[in-house]
């Protein structure tokens, strides 16, 4: 599908948006909220993208609940979300990785906790995460 604009930023945002409103009609808008996510705010790429593999095991249904099945439809809005949930992987990642710095850990106890090599890979890896855009990100 081609944006009007031909923006692939923007074909993926789109896709992005429906996926999310897909899943959170097939009981993502039914998780409990997360403490840090501001009222209103929907469930992150990644606990949409779990709920799927959640409901494909037929986890937490009791015997007597109608069970939501898993349709290709729902695994196809949680593989066009799997960039948006990298994305916030490497948020969390970076927003950690500068914490324990603000709060003196060194490159050398970062780099070994991250089972990197050397300090420098792990500022190397800072620097990568820094610079990288963010896709998906909300």
């Amino acid at each position: 599908m081609e944006n009007v604009g031909g923006s692939e930023d923007a074909d993926e945002a789109e896709r992005e948006t429906r996926a999310v409103r897909l899943l959170m009609d097939m009981g993502g808008s039914d998780l409990s909220p997360r403490p840090w996510l501001a009222p209103g705010q929907p469930p992150s790429a990644m606990d949409l993208i779990q709920h799927v593999l959640w409901r494909s095991r037929g986890s937490g249904q009791a015997a007597d609940a109608n069970p939501v099945p898993v349709e290709a439809s729902d695994l196809r809005a949680a593989l066009a979300l799997v960039a948006a949930a990298r994305g916030e992987m490497d948020a969390v990642e970076t927003a950690l990785l500068f914490l324990a710095r603000a709060e003196g850990l060194t490159w050398p106890q970062i780099a070994e906790s991250l089972g990197l090599r050397s300090p420098q890979a792990a500022q190397q890896r800072l620097d990568r995460l820094s610079d990288r855009p963010n896709p998906g990100g909300r």
